[in-house]
């Protein structure tokens, strides 16, 4: 719902001065045209400082002796971090499969490999990257140094990368066995729900260390001289926030800190054909990187040979639900007159439709950006206030599966759990093809310690994940691909197993 007009940008008449400034420190060309969403994050800047408009919040960045700490927290508050760990399947693929064992072949003698992940909000890139390397490095890791910088404009999300701390969200793609190996229980967090949370293991946290930067140090030339030859650099999503004239002035910068034949990663999103200007796109398989030009052919490692599928009973798929299927939704919905499919398949190009649940009842630009405002939330840690989006949008769009299943996911981050199983039940209702809310339903399930109930719902990912085309794209499985999904499913449930052993 918009918000009255008393209470837009139109209303503050130091706004615009105010946002200028912001853009120009920061670079984060983002808010040009977000308003709305600027002002609601410098609300929150306002209230911790008991300040009442956009006037006395500049004479407070202005102040001498507070303004440069103001500055930090107000960059920290504007910069949307993602947190998760694994982000986008296909390029920890590439990592795996291509790049790392090039470079630990190439630097075989020297056995060392220097590694930056610019703005790594709270640390879970430059984190998986350690485990990664820890992995593939096996037994011979103690004889290697191995150097990962993650740094960030956040000086918050630094301490929590520092710290190691994380709640359940930014684990959600892992499944449960990889939990256990790479994290530890940690605290309860205080406040509605009580969420737990996990510590990554020292031997993963050691490998990285965090130092506070601006990516605009690779424009205007203040960049320290130790942020140079790097094997391998990492700026995803990062490049989103700036003007493309920036844009193309920090890829220059990055791509003069690599060494001749290292590599350099950025978004999905972010791709630019100006970047051959003075990088080398490689295309991999679901990625494009970037090489120094004369750098060479990448070294291919042949890639392990699949099992045989594992060929699992499907109770209910493509069917409607029944009430045995339903018996724990609360609030229950009307009947789809659909029945709820799911946009999923080869196109006849034999190109992937983007799997997403099409039941709603809003305006497809509503549902969108109800969305937009959900993930930023999340992945900003205000779970509470995701939760509260999410329920406002329902109202709007009751039919809406996607909206279900994050109800069903926010719900259990806040230990909620009959409510996120009430919650995914309805998004498989509207859709039975969401193979996301099957995999989820199947895990929490299992933690209810109702693991017969819990297979069920793996063996439906399972047999959806093998069953689509690989290039599909699966709608909210963060980069998953289908068959990399039903792997995990498959895992989770033998782990299962031989603990029932």
């Amino acid at each position: 719902m918009k918000r009255p007009d008393r209470f837009g940008p139109q209303s503050d008449p130091a706004f615009p001065a105010l946002k200028a400034r912001i853009i120009a420190r920061t670079g984060h060309h983002y808010y040009a045209d977000k308003d709305d969403l600027l002002l609601d994050r410098l609300r929150k800047r306002f209230k911790a400082n008991g300040l009442p408009d956009c006037a006395a919040y500049a004479a407070l960045l202005n102040d001498r002796a507070l303004g440069e700490a103001e500055w930090a927290a107000l960059e920290a508050e504007i910069t949307i971090g993602e947190t998760f760990f694994f982000r986008y399947a296909e390029q920890f693929a590439a990592l795996r499969g291509t790049i790392l064992p090039g470079l630990i072949a190439a630097r075989a003698h020297e056995r060392s490999l220097k590694i930056w992940s610019a703005g790594c909000s709270t640390g879970a890139e430059p984190y998986s990257l350690a485990i990664l390397l820890h992995e593939l490095l096996g037994p011979a890791l103690p004889d290697w140094r191995i150097a990962i910088t993650g740094t960030d404009i956040s000086t918050a999300a630094l301490a929590t990368a520092r710290a190691g701390l994380y709640g359940r969200w930014a684990l959600r793609t892992l499944p449960p066995e990889e939990r256990l190996r790479y994290f530890t229980s940690g605290p309860v967090l205080p406040g509605p729900g009580r969420e737990g949370t996990y510590t990554l293991r020292t031997d993963y946290r050691r490998m990285v260390r965090f130092e506070r930067r601006n990516l605009m140090e690779l424009v205007d030339g203040t960049a320290p001289p130790h942020l140079a030859d790097f094997d391998l650099i990492l700026c995803r999503n990062v490049l989103i926030y700036f003007e493309a004239e920036i844009v193309l002035g920090i890829v220059r910068g990055l791509g003069r800190r690599l060494l001749p034949d290292g590599w350099l990663l950025i978004g999905h999103a972010e791709p630019n054909p100006a970047f051959a200007q003075t990088l080398e796109p490689v295309n991999l398989p679901g990625t494009v990187a970037y090489r120094p030009r004369g750098a060479g052919e990448p070294v291919m490692v042949q890639p392990p040979v699949p099992s045989a599928p594992w060929e699992p009973t499907l109770p209910w798929i493509g069917e409607q639900a029944s009430a045995t299927d339903l018996r724990s939704v609360a609030d229950p919905l009307p009947v789809c007159p659909t029945g709820g499919t799911l946009e999923v398949g080869a196109d006849a190009d034999g190109a992937g439709r983007d799997a997403r649940p099409r039941n709603d009842t809003a305006p497809p630009e509503t549902l969108d950006d109800d969305l937009t405002w959900i993930r930023t939330l999340s992945d900003a840690g205000e779970t509470g206030q995701a939760w509260r989006k999410v329920r406002a949008a329902l109202r709007a769009a009751p039919m809406a599966a996607v909206l279900h299943y994050y109800d069903g996911l926010l719900a259990r981050t806040l230990g909620r759990d009959a409510e996120a199983e009430a919650a995914l039940r309805r998004a498989l209702y509207l859709d039975p093809g969401f193979v996301m809310a099957h995999y989820q339903l199947g895990l929490l399930l299992i933690a209810m310690t109702r693991p017969a109930e819990g297979c069920r719902f793996l063996d439906n990912a399972i047999r959806l994940g093998e069953t689509l085309p690989a290039v599909a794209h699966l709608a909210e499985a963060d980069g998953i691909g289908p068959r990399e999904l039903a792997q995990s499913a498959a895992l989770a449930r033998s782990t299962l197993e031989d603990l029932a052993e």
